[in-house]
């Protein structure tokens, strides 16, 4: 009877553990504004490290919530007026395998910090419109392009 009442308890603990965690998933639905996303948070295997979530627009700020934690805070914040795309590219090798094969890998600066963050191809568009929406940068920040010809060269 001892090992009965065992099992039930670790049952009944991991169905609360699963129903807290969706229970979080639906609060950060609620407030809208998210978007279903990957982020690398380790590169030390190639193709390998990818860390599902949702992504919640405040403000200026992309807040990137890990799939499964119970954590309230957001794992990474983006903010909009630092974040740069270096790079756009389809998943290769083992990464087809742990996204769906319309997704797109977006490389990514936010200052001094390079990171990896994948979305479905629909998702990157509206993306790429609340980044660019953001207010103008400081003029002194963002170095000018030639309107004509290519870029002269410094000396």
């Amino acid at each position: 009877m001892r090992v009965l009442e065992v099992f039930g308890i670790c049952v009944v603990a991991l169905l609360a553990l699963l129903f807290a965690i969706f229970f979080r998933r639906r609060l950060l639905r609620l407030g809208g504004g998210t978007i279903r996303l990957q982020v690398r948070t380790n590169t030390m295997v190639p193709g390998r490290g990818w860390a599902p979530g949702l992504g919640q627009f405040v403000g200026d700020e992309l807040r990137f919530h890990k799939m499964f934690s119970l954590a309230i805070r957001p794992k990474r914040v983006l903010d909009r007026r630092l974040l740069a795309i270096a790079e756009r590219r389809l998943p290769t090798g083992p990464e087809r395998l742990t996204m769906p094969g319309h997704w797109v890998i977006l490389r990514c600066a936010t200052g001094d910090v390079q990171l990896e963050i994948a979305m479905a191809e629909t998702t990157v568009t509206g993306f790429l419109s609340w980044l660019e929406a953001g207010p103008p940068r400081d003029p002194g920040s963002v170095p000018g392009r030639p309107i004509f010809g290519p870029r002269p060269l410094e000396s």
